[in-house]
């Protein structure tokens, strides 16, 4: 299945263009059955604007630093847009 549509299609659905996105490759302890290379994840990563991480449940490889980034993507997108600080205004009388 091609995973490029995804990224537009989450967009879409979320209506929001900064949607926290990590793009993970998942049992990298099967090397030998590999379908996509590790150079072609982060390619699409890097087009899509989010990290890219390779993990095995199985072997407990980058699970814990995955739900750390998790974590960290999602308090990003919480955090208020800011404002262009050079119009902003404050009078004190």
């Amino acid at each position: 299945q091609d995973i490029k549509p995804m990224r537009d299609q989450i967009v879409r659905v979320k209506r929001y263009e900064k949607v926290p996105l990590i793009l993970v490759g998942n049992k990298v302890d099967l090397e030998s059955e590999r379908e996509v290379l590790s150079a072609e994840g982060r390619a699409l990563a890097q087009e899509w604007g989010c990290p890219f991480m390779e993990t095995s449940a199985k072997s407990k490889t980058m699970v814990d630093e995955l739900f750390a980034e998790i974590v960290r993507q999602m308090n990003y997108a919480s955090l208020p847009e800011k404002q262009d600080q050079c119009c902003t205004t404050c009078i004190v009388q």
